[in-house]
Order: structure tokens, then C-alpha cells, then sequence
């Protein structure tokens, strides 16, 4: 069965998408811990993040930091901070999390809940800082 994020690469499922090229997709987090929370995807699902091949990873990496650089122009933060958990969807994905505090990457705090129209705005945003 294919995951969410494999839904939401073949268009299956709405998706805020603000980068993609031929081998990787990164759209805002639903609920995110702080506004711009975006998840960086190898459109390759393969569940755990270092049963990727060596270049995989090291690409994934780099697409990350595109969009990271992205993310700071439009979302006011300290830094970007990154986290991969893969616990909660067997797809391998990266937390990329605009930071102001050490706080705002705490994942057992309350997401927010941002309307689809503020979800929209953001990745707009991020995606016409991206190009």
C-alpha cells in the first residue's frame, strides 16, 4: 500500500508542494511545529532513511539544503533545523523546521493547525524563494 507521501507525489492527495524535481519532492508539514515546517521526501519509498543508497542520502541532503535556504527569505527564524524520526509514516522523510528557539523542533509539543488558505500562502512563499 502505497504511503501518504507517495500519495501526495502521484497527485493522488493535495499536497502544499514548494520544491520537486526528478527523484525528490518537499511540501509544508499539515500540522507543523512552527509556520514553514516543511518535510523533504525521496520520491523512492524506501522506509528507513539509511536503507537509502549512499547517493540517495547524500542528495537528499543537498536538495534539503536547497530548500532550507528557501525556507529562511520567507519565514523569519534563527536557523533551520533538521530532524529525521520515521517513526509516524514508513516513507523515509526530513523535518526541516524554521528555529527561533530550541523549542520549536520539540516534536511532543502541540502542532498548530494552520487553515488550508495559510498552508497555501506559505508554500507560495517558499516555492517562488526556491526557483
Amino acid at each position: 500500500m502505497p504511503s501518504i507521501f507517495t500519495k501526495i507525489i502521484n497527485r493522488e492527495i493535495p499536497g502544499h508542494i514548494v520544491a520537486e524535481d526528478d527523484r525528490f519532492i518537499a511540501f509544508l508539514d499539515i500540522n507543523p511545529l512552527v509556520r514553514g515546517h516543511c518535510l523533504v521526501v525521496p520520491k523512492e519509498e524506501v522506509d528507513y532513511i539509511y536503507d537509502l543508497d549512499d547517493n540517495t542520502v547524500a542528495d537528499l541532503h543537498i536538495f534539503a539544503k536547497k530548500v532550507a535556504k528557501a525556507i529562511e527569505k520567507v519565514i523569519p527564524c534563527l536557523r533551520i533545523g533538521i530532524a529525521v524520526i520515521g517513526l509516524e509514516v514508513p516513507h523515509t522523510h526530513v523535518h526541516l523546521v524554521p528555529l527561533n528557539a530550541m523549542g520549536d523542533i520539540n516534536f511532543s509539543r502541540p502542532k498548530l493547525s494552520p487553515t488550508q488558505s495559510e498552508l497555501a500562502e506559505v508554500a507560495q512563499k517558499i516555492a517562488t524563494a526556491y526557483q
